[in-house]
């Protein structure tokens, strides 16, 4: 059942909000004329909605930033204060409702990136973002659903799923509810049904059950596999509910493994995380998303399940200072248990970019290199609070902390070419940090739109430091910024890396597609470097450049490869490994030189192409 909402922005206080006027609204959603307020009701009426076989009337909220309260026909019904987890709350009996949301902008450190200014205002409204409905039930019911899949051990036969079922009943009850788990679609094996007891004389009641799988199918990332899914229902008297899951497992030991197997990852960042992002990421070839300090909406993970794309999953904890870890804690249990049974969820981030950025500006010069060490040292930042919090998390591996170079973060961000120095400088960052295994941000901004007005998370004067030019010089730095850390980062093996961003917020932005999902000519340049199987230059300045080929696929590889350089055509046949990284030639390249580069199983071909520099 749909609902009409009005809202207003209110001063937060004890009591129920009661504001002069209210003005219509559209829930879900940010409405942008409460952008900066402090707090902001919602209010909605409407009659019983049950009818003669219903005994219960639910609300269901889903994405209620930050901290909400619900009242009912004036009594304050539920309190909320993490928006990643959804919201519902019984109604009281009555012929008529009125019902009052109020959600408040963060009361402590975890309102993630929006608490931030990397995101515009009005995508930080407190409000309830992403859905809101009534449902209505039988009694006895089964009102909440959650599964929790399980592959034990290096045995993918040896599966499981972990099943919880909230049970609402009028009545003391004894009955049993019947659990049925069947593969969606077209996948392999056959379903199993079971019979779990619930005895209760009180209104709510959990039940906990674990149902073997016999003959599982594994969901797999898109480029590894299909992504087999089961469906879970629960029937208790005339009631059913139902989730949709999958089975794998996710492990991380010098690089992530899925069902026991090595993935690569390359990955994008998603700052305003949409379904269409999710297949824009497979569209540059990233087989990951990273949704950056902010809880994934429900139609997100889906679209990650969806389409075979593993899901980075952040705490929502951004920017330096010091935090409350009990409130961590109890946040990455519940995010644990929220996003547990899609089979996409691979990795959980706890505290993004802690402490302020330390180099910006610096050049390549062996003084700047100085700086930029002696400014590392004195970055520091204590993570026991972060590894104490990633503790809670215990279905997936977790990276405690993410950040620059110098703190010994578990997942490095790193910006040559942009915030300091030149991407030829990733090598030196690399080696002298001991970083560049995992990679949680790199890149560079650039232009969406000739005339760009302000834009959050866009550093202009950080841009105008390398670009002298309009769009066209603006994107072409990028992409030769994003092309070459890509490149070179797969060249020396790093097992997990991710670009930021997918896509800008505004006119510009370190997004490779601009904010309405127009490419900038650094997404093609992505997808060209996030090729499984590519060839490419060890570098693409004046001297003696190897000519490489990039193998991040589980079997080995028959494979053409052929260079031109200024017209000059050659060809050679390779058999490759898995996961290889094979010379095939050397080139001496001079300033001006153009250099084509392509390489073919048979089936595809990838191409690649240089202009030599100074």
């Amino acid at each position: 059942m749909s609902l009409e909402w009005r809202g207003a922005a209110v001063a937060p206080d004890d009591e129920m909000p009661s504001p002069e006027s209210w003005d219509p609204v559209s829930v879900p959603g940010r409405p942008e004329q409460f952008a900066g307020a402090e707090a902001v009701a919602y209010e909605t009426t409407f009659s019983d909605p049950r009818d003669e076989s219903d005994a219960h009337a639910l609300l269901v909220l889903n994405g209620t930033y930050a901290h909400t309260r619900v009242w009912c026909n004036g009594d304050l019904l539920t309190e909320h204060d993490a928006y990643f987890e959804p919201l519902r709350v019984r109604l009281p009996e009555s012929e008529e409702y009125r019902v009052v949301v109020e959600c408040r902008a963060p009361e402590d450190r975890f309102g993630g990136l929006h608490a931030t200014d990397q995101l515009p205002p009005e995508r930080s409204v407190p409000g309830i973002w992403w859905d809101a409905s009534l449902e209505t039930r039988p009694d006895p019911c089964v009102s909440e659903l959650s599964v929790r899949p399980q592959v034990t051990g290096d045995d993918p036969e040896d599966a499981a799923v972990e099943v919880s079922a909230t049970v609402l009943t009028e009545d003391p009850l004894d009955d049993r509810i019947t659990l049925s788990l069947r593969p969606e679609g077209d996948v392999r094996g056959g379903g199993m049904m079971d019979r779990a007891r619930v005895s209760t004389d009180d209104e709510t009641a959990t039940v906990s059950y674990t149902m073997d799988v016999r003959d599982p199918s594994l969901w797999w990332p898109h480029d590894r596999g299909e992504q087999s899914r089961y469906v879970l229902r629960a029937k208790l008297g005339d009631d059913e509910h139902s989730v949709t899951t999958g089975l794998r497992t996710v492990s991380y030991d010098d690089g992530l493994r899925v069902n026991g197997e090595d993935v690569p990852v390359r990955g994008v960042t998603l700052r305003d995380p949409t379904p269409e992002d999710v297949a824009r990421a497979v569209d540059a070839n990233a087989n990951l998303v990273r949704i950056r300090a902010q809880g994934t909406p429900p139609e997100v993970a889906r679209a990650c399940d969806d389409h075979g794309v593993l899901l980075w999953q952040d705490l929502p904890l951004s920017g330096p200072g010091s935090f409350d870890s009990d409130r961590g804690t109890d946040l990455a249990e519940r995010l644990d248990e929220t996003y547990a049974e899609h089979p996409s969820f691979a990795t959980v981030g706890i505290h993004d970019e802690p402490v302020r950025s330390y180099a910006d500006g610096l050049g390549s010069g062996f003084l700047d290199r100085l700086r930029f060490r002696w400014r590392a040292w004195r970055a520091s930042y204590d993570d026991a609070d972060a590894e104490s919090v990633a503790s809670a998390v215990d279905t997936v591996p977790t990276f405690p902390v993410v950040g620059p170079p110098g703190i010994a973060p578990d997942g490095a961000t790193l910006y040559p070419g942009w915030r300091y120095g030149d991407a030829a400088d990733l090598p030196w960052l690399c080696s002298q940090f001991n970083v560049g295994g995992v990679v949680a941000g790199f890149g560079a901004g650039a232009l969406g739109t000739a005339e760009p007005n302000d834009s959050p998370g866009f550093d202009r004067d950080c841009h105008d430091r390398h670009v002298d030019g309009g769009l066209d010089a603006s994107q072409a730095y990028q992409a030769g910024v994003v092309r070459e850390v890509a490149e070179t980062l797969r060249q020396r093996n790093a097992p997990l890396i991710i670009v930021d961003s997918l896509r800008d917020l505004g006119d510009a932005g370190m997004g490779l597609l601009a904010a309405d999902g127009t490419e900038k000519t650094a997404f093609g340049a992505l997808a060209d470097s996030y090729e499984p199987t590519q060839v490419v230059l060890s570098d693409s300045t004046p001297g003696e450049r190897d000519i490489v080929v990039i193998h991040d696929r589980p079997e080995k590889a028959d494979l053409t490869v052929e260079w031109d350089c200024n017209g000059d055509r050659e060809q050679a046949e390779h058999t490759v490994g898995p996961f290889a990284r094979v010379t095939v030639d050397t080139l001496a390249l001079s300033p001006g030189d153009n250099v084509t580069l392509a390489v073919t199983d048979g089936e595809t071909v990838v191409k690649n192409e240089y202009r030599i520099n100074e």
